[in-house]
Order: C-alpha cells, then sequence, then structure tokens
C-alpha cells in the first residue's frame, strides 16, 4: 500500500519552472498561492526532492491562519509531514524545513549517505534508509503509508517527479500554467532526469480540470494505470 500521490507545479507557458541557473521564478499570482496553501493543508505530508531545497530553501508550511486553525480542529499538527528525498544526505542542517514551523520531519536517504551526517540529522528529523545507491521510492512511500500518509503532495523538482512518474508512482498531476516564457535548453522542466524511451512507456493522462486562474491556466490530469 501508498499513498495517494499527486503533483503539484507551476510552469511557464514554455514548459520551464525555473532558469537554467534554478533561481527561483514567481510563475503565479495570488489566486493560485491561495490555491496551494488549501491543497497543502489538505495533504498529509509534503515531499521534495534534495534540488528543491538547496535551491530555493522552502520551509513547505501552511501560510494561512485559519488553515493551520482548521488542521489543529480536526486534530492535526499545523503543518503537514515535511519530507526530504535526499539519496546521500546534502540536506544543510539549517535549512528551514528542518526548523520553520511544528510538525514532523523525515529526511529519506540512501545508504550512500554518510553515518555521521545521519547522526545529526536526527535531532531534527525522522531519518529513513530506503536503497542502495538512490532512494528507494517504491519502497519510501511504503513506509510513509505505513506511518499514516494517506494524501502525498509532490512540489518538486523536476528529478524527483520524473523518477515518480517513471515508476508508475503518481495519481494526479496539477499544473498551473503561467503567462511567462522562461526559455533556455538547459532550464528545468516539470519532469526531468533521463526520461522514458518507450512510447507504450510513456504515462498517459486524463484531463479532469481546467480553469483560468491569475493570468495563467490550471489544468489537472488524472494519471491512467498501467
Amino acid at each position: 500500500m501508498r499513498p495517494f500521490v499527486f503533483v503539484n507545479i507551476a510552469m511557464s507557458a514554455d514548459g520551464k519552472i525555473s532558469t537554467r541557473e534554478r533561481r527561483q521564478v514567481r510563475i503565479s499570482g495570488k489566486e493560485d498561492f491561495s490555491r496551494v496553501d488549501r491543497i497543502k493543508a489538505e495533504s498529509d505530508a509534503i515531499m521534495v526532492g534534495i534540488g528543491t531545497v538547496l535551491a530555493d530553501n522552502p520551509s513547505l508550511t501552511v501560510k494561512s491562519p485559519d488553515l493551520r486553525a482548521e488542521r489543529r480542529a480536526a486534530g492535526r499538527d499545523e503543518h503537514p509531514i515535511r519530507v526530504v528525498v535526499d539519496s546521500r544526505g546534502r540536506i544543510p542542517l539549517d535549512s528551514d524545513i528542518l526548523h520553520k514551523g511544528t510538525g514532523r520531519r523525515i529526511v529519506a536517504v540512501s545508504k550512500q549517505a554518510p553515518p555521521e551526517k545521519l547522526e545529526a540529522l536526527e535531532e531534527y528529523a525522522t531519518v529513513i534508509v530506503a536503497g542502495e545507491e538512490t532512494v528507494d521510492l517504491t519502497a519510501l512511500l511504503e513506509e510513509l503509508h505505513r506511518r499514516g500518509v494517506g494524501r502525498l503532495m509532490v512540489e518538486g523538482g523536476g528529478t524527483l517527479i520524473g523518477a515518480l512518474f517513471a515508476r508508475g508512482l503518481v495519481d494526479e498531476l496539477q499544473t498551473f500554467v503561467g503567462n511567462i516564457v522562461i526559455g533556455g535548453e538547459d532550464a528545468p522542466t516539470p519532469a526531468d532526469g533521463p526520461g522514458l524511451l518507450r512510447e507504450e512507456d510513456f504515462p498517459r493522462l486524463r484531463l479532469t480540470e481546467a480553469v483560468r486562474l491569475d493570468e495563467g491556466l490550471l489544468i489537472r490530469w488524472g494519471v491512467e494505470k498501467r
């Protein structure tokens, strides 16, 4: 068993999620920020890759006091569990995700992560070792489900999202397409990594919603089961 996994991403009109330097870009506006805060508050956990942590230093906290109050009233922590996929244990110990906001943190590593770093990390987060060279995402999701995660939001980056799609581990894709063009052949896309080579392996999507939001378009897709 694994959680329901949905990916939420904002990309430019030309399909980029940041610049070639991995510099964070404001793609959406107030309406989409509110939407993202709501779906974050409705999730049991939020997961990002180490590249996102190193580039953006996110906290992944729920920003709205009202939404945090709703979570408290339901007997939940103010913020969902923050999960970082970090095969080699590179996360800085002063990262915002480890310190800002109450609630649980999980750092998933492989057996290649230095033991001394894991010992230091355990002061701030639960460390899960899954995989030899890289994090075994299937095993990680199964472990998150055992820990009570029923709904998992994935916020990036492209390498993690690409790996989840390649392994058939995504149930829904929510994409905000903004009204800017970033360009650059080396600029990251929503699904990076090596990619899939055979057409029969490509994940197939089912359009469930398309609505105008801010000055862009919100598109929701269901992922067809293979």
